[in-house]
């Protein structure tokens, strides 16, 4: 979301210790029998009698993938190509086509490639009867929701793709009790989301029609089951926690083909992994069912752009704006994002709940006359802005249209429903070739006195290689108490509740296959970028002596990431991983149990390196 173009039109107008660690692992040696998945032209490849036996099965809802890019392939630089292309700026067109990502690769890494079959799942027995039919044929077996997957982990040439786009619907619930409770346990206000739902059908139901909060997501075609398995956050999360958190239920088909509810009372650890323990890695979710809240009379914005007018006013500015943080905005109010870019460029873009315009004002009057008692030092590319407006409509599309139409792309695919929209500063990263992406938690240590010249230097030192973004909504450390506690109990690195924020560092450009000429991503360029970005994450990690990454934004070379996205969780994960999951159906790029295949999931190491004991890291 553009969060400065929000402040533009909504601004000033009322509307209605460094972490100790301890390290005790070992790896031990398992003999593997190998497991090759098939492909097309190999002699167990499924029969065509065997493919129209599952499309049977599947109410005819099986069809072989063409792309629309195979235009390009014969005509690369045509009309037709060219129109492609422009398409794949919109999430909600690639949403629409099942050989379509939402990323079109990552430099070195992975490309988009559709599979050769797809299940368009309408109900839950179609998952059954996919899950069956890939695992029964020895199959590379692909979920795609949201399809938002920087890493591919929803993209794989030579598999079966089941598609969940069918299944989004979405249905509020007045009192939903989890089912196998106790009769004394208290039923919740709640919303069951299908599996294929993104975060704008969700909020339209739950916020604009219900009047209700449910905690997911900013950008609004993520998909509400890849989110929670995740872990998940939004911009209000140290006000709601994990959008994980708030799962209360969900249904999910494991590799044997057999549908489980899991919640706290039935499957409990499996509803423990995939609460963050990661998307399309124990089973395929059909539905989940979340938790909602009381909604806020008002969600705001705060925003300014300053430049320094010399690196050392910069650096200046920069130990202010974290001591002002941490005074200020430390709490359950604020979420979202400050920018500290190369040119000594300071982009404020937060986000808050719970407070009205007046109030907002106040928390920024400070930092306002610090910036203007040395206007000298400063030039003001933005002024600051503070903006409101009613909860009830963040969603609302017909409150935007009518007030700032410049803020939001409505869905204009053929099916689209009333309120589908997405903000139009998304619109960017819909089809983005990926040059690198890099995370990384920041303790709340680093806050303290006698840490904070260690964040502020990092920090300088980052901004002169790359923009570098702290996401305070991403940490959540400076929540209440009970929200660190509820994202202690899903299967989240637990540094998570020790960070007071997530650092990025990301860098992309528009749709690109190597494949296509004229299309082709800039390897020149892209290795340049790439090396600039290393660096810059560099000076993060010297100052965070055991980094953790977020599994959902993360690098994709990420080194020793069972650690860096899990902690102390991931052996449990592995164990629940074999229970539901022996023989590796769900692969996903760094999913639980990856380590055992080759980095396509195709083949099973003979002799994989698979963590067993415990290994913890700890912010203190």
């Amino acid at each position: 979301m553009d969060r400065k173009q929000f402040l533009k039109s909504i601004a000033g107008i009322p509307l209605l210790p460094i972490g100790s660690s301890r390290l005790n692992s070992r790896i031990t040696h398992l003999p593997v029998q190998a497991i090759h998945r098939v492909r097309p032209g190999d002699p167990n490849w499924p029969s065509k009698a065997s493919w129209n036996k599952l499309k049977k099965q599947v109410g005819g809802r099986l069809s072989k993938i063409n792309s629309p890019l195979n235009v390009c392939l014969s005509v690369p630089h045509g009309k037709e190509c060219d129109d492609i292309f422009k398409k794949l700026k919109s999430p909600f067109y690639i949403r629409n086509n099942p050989a379509l990502t939402q990323s079109t690769g990552w430099l070195d890494a992975w490309k988009s490639e559709p599979s050769v079959y797809a299940v368009k799942a309408k109900k839950t027995g179609d998952v059954v009867a996919a899950v069956n039919f890939a695992r029964k044929h020895n199959l590379r077996l692909v979920v795609k929701g949201g399809a938002h997957s920087y890493q591919g982990r929803s993209n794989a040439p030579d598999s079966l793709l089941i598609w969940m786009r069918p299944m989004d619907s979405v249905e509020i619930h007045d009192a939903f009790t989890p089912k196998g409770a106790k009769g004394n346990e208290s039923s919740k206000q709640a919303v069951t989301i299908g599996g294929g739902a993104i975060w704008i059908q969700a909020y339209d139901k739950v916020t604009t029609q219900a009047g209700r909060y449910v905690q997911g997501g900013g950008c609004l075609t993520v998909g509400v089951a890849g989110l929670i398995q995740s872990g998940g956050f939004g911009s209000f999360s140290k006000k709601y926690g994990l959008a994980a958190s708030g799962l209360l239920e969900a249904e999910v088909v494991t590799a044997d083909g057999k549908v489980r509810i899991a919640n706290a009372y039935q499957n409990s650890d499996l509803f423990w992994a995939i609460k963050g323990g990661g998307g399309g890695s124990f089973g395929v979710v059909t539905s989940v069912t979340l938790q909602t809240h009381v909604l806020p009379n008002y969600f705001g914005i705060a925003g300014w752009t300053i430049q320094a007018k010399s690196e050392s006013a910069y650096y200046k500015l920069i130990e202010h704006t974290v001591k002002f943080y941490r005074s200020s905005l430390f709490n359950s109010h604020w979420g979202e994002q400050i920018k500290f870019k190369p040119g000594n460029i300071l982009d404020i873009g937060m986000m808050f709940q719970g407070l009205d315009q007046k109030q907002a004002e106040e928390v920024w009057k400070p930092f306002k006359k610090w910036i203007f008692d040395r206007h000298e030092d400063f030039e003001f590319k933005e002024p600051l802005r503070i903006g409101t407006i009613p909860a009830r409509d963040l969603w609302n599309i017909d409150f935007f249209k009518k007030h700032y139409p410049q803020l939001i792309i409505e869905n204009e695919q053929p099916d689209a429903p009333a309120n589908s929209f997405i903000w139009a500063g998304d619109r960017k990263e819909s089809g983005e070739f990926w040059d690198g992406y890099h995370s990384l938690w920041l303790p709340e240590s680093l806050l303290k006195d006698d840490n904070l010249n260690k964040i502020v230097d990092a920090l300088f030192a980052a901004s002169r290689q790359w923009e570098t973004a702290l996401h305070f909504n991403k940490g959540l450390a400076g929540a209440p108490v009970e929200v660190r506690n509820e994202a202690n109990n899903t299967a989240m690195n637990p540094v998570v509740t020790k960070a007071f924020a997530l650092a990025i560092i990301a860098g992309n450009k528009p749709p690109a296959f190597s494949n296509i000429p004229g299309h082709e991503p800039d390897i020149t360029d892209g290795r340049k970028n790439e090396k600039t970005m290393n660096q810059a994450i560099s000076e993060l990690v010297k100052i965070v002596p055991q980094p953790g990454s977020y599994v959902a934004e993360s690098n994709y070379f990420e080194k020793n990431w069972q650690q860096s996205f899990w902690g102390a969780n991931y052996p449990r994960l592995a164990r629940i991983k074999k229970k539901y999951d022996p023989d590796g159906l769900f692969y996903i790029h760094h999913g639980v149990g990856s380590e055992e295949w080759t980095d396509n999931g195709f083949t099973k190491n003979k002799t994989p390196n698979v963590p067993l004991m415990r290994r913890v890291v700890s912010f203190t």
